[in-house]
């Protein structure tokens, strides 16, 4: 069983640029990449946790976990050959808080990521990420053309419950047309 740990208002707001380690081993099926850290993910130090974000839910309802797991269980997520990351590993209260140098940054480092550890597929979760972060102005939701070294890359909406254009049935959707192209080339 795992503990759950819900932060003070004090110590949300002193996790401004912290990171969250990275839930990552060679050879997954699929490493899941967000944005960057929330101020309430950095304060408990676990992807995800922000109560109403969607992430879990979306996993487990489009099959990658055969239960809902919690973000307090989040290296479980090995055992099913996914992994976590961020694109910026700095915590901020909002996306448009980072620069577009640091997306820049952000996206050599999960090159380098991929490369190291080798997924079959890396899904940035957050279009607007994924552009900035390797100059795809165009990209859409989906499978893209281009392989990030040896992964395929497929873009997913941003899972935060901020995101209005998204209803929690239309993400695990969107993942589970991911976990079906995983099941079909792995």
């Amino acid at each position: 069983m795992f503990k759950v740990y819900k932060p003070t208002r004090e110590e949300i707001g002193a996790a401004a640029g912290r990171t969250v380690r990275d839930v990552i081993a060679p050879g997954l099926r699929v490493l899941f990449c967000g944005i960057n850290p929330g101020l309430y993910t950095a304060a408990v130090g676990r992807h995800f946790a922000r109560p109403g974000n969607r992430f879990w839910p979306a996993l487990h309802r489009s099959g990658f976990t055969p239960r809902q797991l919690s973000p307090f269980e989040e290296r479980e997520l090995l055992a099913y050959g996914c992994g976590v990351t961020n694109v910026v590993a700095r915590a901020t209260a909002a996306a448009d808080e980072l620069s577009a140098e640091e997306f820049a940054r952000g996206g050599r480092a999960l090159r380098a990521k991929v490369k190291r550890y080798r997924p079959r597929f890396l899904a940035v979760l957050g279009v607007g990420a994924y552009r900035a972060a390797f100059g795809r102005p165009k990209a859409c939701v989906g499978r893209q053309d281009e392989r990030l070294e040896a992964a395929t890359v497929w873009v997913l909406p941003n899972p935060s419950g901020l995101n209005a254009n998204y209803r929690p049935a239309d993400l695990a959707r969107l993942f589970r047309e991911l976990r079906d192209a995983v099941e079909r080339e792995c």
